[in-house]
Parts: structure tokens; C-alpha cells; sequence
């Protein structure tokens, strides 16, 4: 049996000694790849940037940035990884190599001083630079409207792709202006051909070093089977909340499950009544195959972490660790999701809001899995999610509200609200659904539902925000999309 290896810029290299809680950071830097750097070694500084060929939405194959931070190394078995060596062209003997498009800008517009962050950036840029469709719009027809905006640029390059990328001394003009220079990629371009060939076929993985064991089944009944007979298992999709337990408190788990390739946790259907969502597939994956069919999710995606998270982080994940701040939960509950739970005698169906019964816990068993999240159609015609954090992007929110009302001749038919950061689960706000559901939809029946908002949960104060401020930024939320939809729902 071949041991775990991984492909690294082309070469197959073998995993073995690390220990399974060896991160990708590390694995490379052992490797000599000292281009990947640790920052922050907690996903959010984005240092440690690299590739990995992922299943594509448009193409066999996408090119993927992910935080090698908080992977496992064991995880990657079978994969292909580029790090910021591996984008340069070999010259002769000799002779330099040949810089990639992305560092070629970097170098000519100043986007780098110190350097340390700059592999990390190049990265994530070409990742972007080889999204398929950058620059299918690239240059509007005559007469169409340009799509190009401040995060935007005329080469169809999305600033977002370098949300999880900080910089703390070149400033980030230099770095936008090369991000929006770089062309299309090359017809003889070696990583853009990888792209019509198919992705890195998944493998099952039964790494064990000194005791410790990474393991990945083929199916989701082997894999349920390892979690009835391994209960304590840690159950990782894109281990960016494990990989932070790993880091930054130094946790080690004797047996870790990855579930991440699961075909059963990778399905995506949009049927009649429901869509149904699998708890394996990235944020990323669901954004761009939803395509903003569901529009409370489309607004949630931008306001999820990073590119570089949403990159690796699953619907499962965050639903899965009960955190009361996590950005999915309220929008799920507006959207009155359920959830798809199985173990090793079978599944259920749960309501999401039926599925929080304390901090950090949930009417799941030992040995259960969330297979996969449905949200029932039709959808709510006036959506909105409001994420109140320090900062607009790649933040934790201190409140977050998400709506969905139905409204029929200026009357509110139908109100779902969830609510995230304001008691010890995310909740629904049932008080306010009641204060607005049978009434007109009026500035006095919203700033009379806003009081009652106001009182829903048991916010707390700590470090991000008060308890007080917590409360008035909910009754400020309806307020909000009340002056947000009026003329809209008037009309």
C-alpha cells in the first residue's frame, strides 16, 4: 500500500514522518518551501497562502487558495498543491526562472517591501487569475454598462479573492493595481491547461503515526461506522475551526475524521420543493453553484470570513460547532432550513430551529453527522441579512439578523427572523415575527416591532460589543430594512 503522499509543485511527496496534526504550513516549510510563512496561524492573515486542484464549478478542475495554517497535511493525501515557488517557469540551466504573470506585477507596481506577506498574496491573486469567466467580461460590448467597481477591476479580477490577505507595510494601492493589471492567462500555460483535466481523484486515507490516526473512508457508511465505534473521533470538513483548536491551543485529537470528500456530503439539488445543500461543500462551491438563486445567502457569502475561509469552511462546519455567533445560523433559521442528520442506523430530519439545545450543543447524537441543510421554496420575497461587526469584511460579528417576510397588499403575511450573537444559541426572534405577522407594514408597526426586537435574546457584553449596544443594534436592524424596502414593498 502506497503511504499518504501529497504532489507538491509537481513532485509527489510522501507525508510520513509528520505527525497527523501536522499542519500544511509546516509539512511545506519542512519541504523547503519557505515561501508559505506563519502570520497569524489562525486563518486570518492569509501569509500562508497556497493552491490546491479542487473539483471545479466551471471547469474539471479549479484552482483553490487555501490557509495551509489550518489543514491538516494528512488531509491533502492524493492532492495537488502549488505554493508561490511552484507558480515561476524553470529557465535553462543556468538561468533565473521565469516570473508568474501575478509576480511580474507584484515586482513592477511596488507591491511588496518587507516581503514576508508577498507569497501569500501572489497565491491567492492567482487563484483569482485563473477563476474561469475573470475575463469573460472584461471589456463590455459597446454600449453595455461596465461591471467594474472599487472591488472590481477591468480585467474582471474580484478584490475579494484578497480579503483573507493583510498587509502591514506596503499599503494595499500597489498590490490593487497589480491585481488589476494581469491579463488572461496563456494558452501554453501549465496551470491554466490543468484546468481541463480532471481534479485529484479523493482517496481513503488511514494515516497513523505514534498512536495517533488521520482517517478518510470512501463512504459515508464507513465513515459513520468509524464514528459509532470512535465516538470521541474530532469530525473535520475545511478544518478552519479545528486548525485554530490545533494552533492556538495546542489540542490534539488521537483520531480525526475527514469528511470533506464525501460524495453522499457533496451533493447540491435544487428541486421543486427545497434546495438541499451538502454539509461538505465549501461556502465557495455553494456561492458560485447557487449562482444567487437564494438570495439571503447570496447577501451572507460576501460577509463570511474570507475568500481564503469560505475556501474550506462548510455549511456543516459552522452549524456543526453550535457557535451562537456563527454567520450561518441566522440566515438558515429565516430561511426555515432543516437539517439531514445520519448516523449508523439511519437519517432524520431535524428543523434548525429545533436543532440548538445549549451552548456549543444540539439534539445530535454520538456518532451523527449532518449530511446536508435543506431550505424549503418558495423563498421569502424581502430578505435581508445585517452582520453588525468592527469591521466590514473578514470579521466576527457582534450581532447578526436575518430576515425573510412575505408581504401581500402592504400587509406582513409571513415574518422569520434569526438572530446570532445575542443569547447562547442563535434563536428566532418569535416575539417580533408575532409584533409584525397580520399587520400593515408601516413605519409605525416596524418602530413598534423594533422595541420588542430590542428585548429578544439575553446579550451579553465582552470585548466585541455591549450588551446594551447588542440590543439597540437589533431594534436599529429592523428600522433598517424598513426604510430599505418601504418604496420597494409600496410599489
Amino acid at each position: 500500500m502506497v503511504g499518504a503522499r501529497i504532489t507538491v509543485n509537481g513532485k509527489e511527496t510522501p507525508i510520513s514522518p509528520a505527525a497527523p496534526h501536522t499542519t500544511v504550513l509546516d509539512f511545506l516549510r519542512e519541504q523547503g518551501f519557505t515561501g508559505t510563512k506563519e502570520g497569524c496561524a489562525e486563518g486570518e492573515c492569509g501569509a500562508c497562502s497556497v493552491l490546491v486542484a479542487r473539483p471545479g464549478v466551471d471547469k474539471p478542475t479549479d484552482w483553490v487558495a487555501v490557509n495551509a495554517c489550518l489543514v491538516p497535511a494528512a488531509a491533502l493525501d492524493g492532492q495537488e498543491v502549488v505554493t508561490s515557488e511552484g507558480l515561476a517557469t524553470a529557465g535553462k540551466p543556468g538561468t533565473p526562472p521565469t516570473l508568474h504573470p501575478v509576480q511580474e506585477e507584484m515586482a513592477v507596481r511596488g507591491g511588496s517591501q518587507c516581503g514576508y506577506c508577498t507569497p501569500g498574496f501572489v497565491c491567492s491573486m492567482a487563484a483569482e487569475y485563473y477563476r474561469p469567466g475573470r475575463c469573460a467580461h472584461a471589456e463590455p460590448a459597446e454600449g453595455a454598462e461596465s461591471t467594474e467597481d472599487a472591488e472590481h477591476g477591468p480585467n474582471g479580477f474580484d478584490l475579494h479573492a484578497l480579503s483573507g490577505n493583510l498587509c502591514r507595510c506596503t499599503g494595499y494601492r500597489p498590490i490593487r493595481d497589480a491585481a488589476f493589471a494581469v491579463g488572461a492567462p496563456a494558452d501554453e500555460d501549465p496551470l491554466a491547461r490543468r484546468r481541463e483535466q480532471s481534479p485529484p481523484a479523493a482517496v481513503a486515507t488511514s494515516y497513523i503515526q505514534e498512536g495517533s490516526a488521520f482517517l478518510r473512508k470512501d463512504t459515508l457508511a464507513e465513515t459513520l461506522q468509524v464514528l459509532r465505534e470512535r465516538p470521541e473521533a474530532v469530525v473535520v470538513a475545511g478544518s478552519t475551526d479545528w486548525g485554530v483548536e490545533v494552533n492556538i491551543r495546542a489540542r490534539r485529537a488521537d483520531c480525526v475524521v475527514a469528511i470533506d470528500r464525501l460524495p453522499e456530503l457533496r451533493e447540491l439539488k435544487v428541486g421543486a420543493d427545497a434546495v438541499e445543500i451538502g454539509a461538505a461543500l465549501t461556502l465557495t462551491e455553494i456561492e458560485r453553484r447557487l449562482d444567487g438563486r437564494v438570495p439571503l445567502l447570496a447577501e451572507l457569502f460576501p460577509q463570511f470570513a474570507s475568500r481564503l475561509i469560505r475556501n474550506g469552511a462548510t455549511l456543516g462546519g459552522n452549524l456543526g460547532t453550535g457557535s451562537p455567533i456563527g454567520d450561518s445560523p441566522p440566515v438558515l433559521l429565516a430561511l426555515e432550513a432543516s437539517l439531514v442528520l445520519a448516523g449508523a442506523d439511519g437519517e432524520r430530519e431535524v428543523p434548525l430551529a429545533d436543532y440548538f439545545t445549549g451552548y456549543r450543543q444540539s439534539v445530535r447524537r454520538p456518532g451523527e453527522l449532518i449530511r446536508a441543510v435543506r431550505v424549503p421554496l418558495p423563498l421569502a420575497p424581502v430578505t435581508a441579512f445585517h452582520k453588525i461587526a468592527k469591521r466590514r469584511f473578514d470579521d466576527i460579528s457582534s450581532v447578526a439578523v436575518a430576515f425573510a417576510l412575505e408581504i401581500e397588499d402592504g400587509a406582513v403575511r409571513k415574518a422569520r427572523i434569526g438572530l446570532g450573537g445575542v443569547a447562547a444559541t442563535p434563536i428566532r426572534a418569535l416575539a417580533t415575527e408575532a409584533a409584525l405577522e397580520g399587520r400593515e407594514w408601516t413605519a409605525g408597526t416596524v418602530e413598534a416591532a423594533a422595541r420588542v426586537l430590542r428585548a429578544q435574546g439575553t446579550p451579553m457584553s465582552d470585548h466585541r460589543a455591549s450588551a446594551e449596544y447588542r440590543a439597540a443594534m437589533l431594534g436599529q436592524s429592523l428600522l433598517k430594512l424598513y426604510a430599505q424596502t418601504k418604496e420597494a414593498v409600496s410599489s
